[in-house]
């Protein structure tokens, strides 16, 4: 039986290889995320690194570590920062409820309403305090 033939050092190792494989794929992804995120690289060098990691991958990701290493985190916090900046400017709208209307559009949309008679004079007194405030 083959699972009797297992021991607990080939568990270990099988583990221990699978983590190693994983960590690999992981940094291949890396990577080349970072290759195709960095503005400053022009298309033919993003094509050259591609094929670089391509052809020789271990040697081409340690290159590229070395190399570019340090302006992966600097990519890396400015995205963050980027997608941080859009994620509170996405709770602000939907938080003022007027989709990043201006206080003057609000008050224009509400009028049409009233004119239309949807709104009352008061509810429309209302809503313009409350698109001043």
């Amino acid at each position: 039986m083959v699972i009797a033939e297992f021991g607990t050092g080939q568990v270990f190792w099988s583990m221990l290889w699978f983590f190693l494989f994983f960590i690999w794929i992981w940094l291949l992804i890396v990577v080349i995320s970072d290759i195709f995120r960095s503005d400053d690289l022009s298309g033919w060098g993003k094509a050259l690194w591609t094929i670089f990691i391509i052809v020789l991958p271990y040697l081409a990701v340690f290159v590229y570590l070395i190399a570019r290493g340090g302006k992966m985190q600097d990519r890396s916090m400015r995205e963050a920062v980027q997608q941080e900046a859009r994620f509170r400017q996405y709770v602000q709208d939907v938080a003022t409820g007027s989709g990043g209307a201006s206080a003057a559009e609000e008050i224009a949309r509400l009028a049409d309403l009233r004119d239309r008679g949807v709104i009352d004079e008061s509810e429309f007194q209302q809503a313009k305090a409350r698109a001043l405030g």
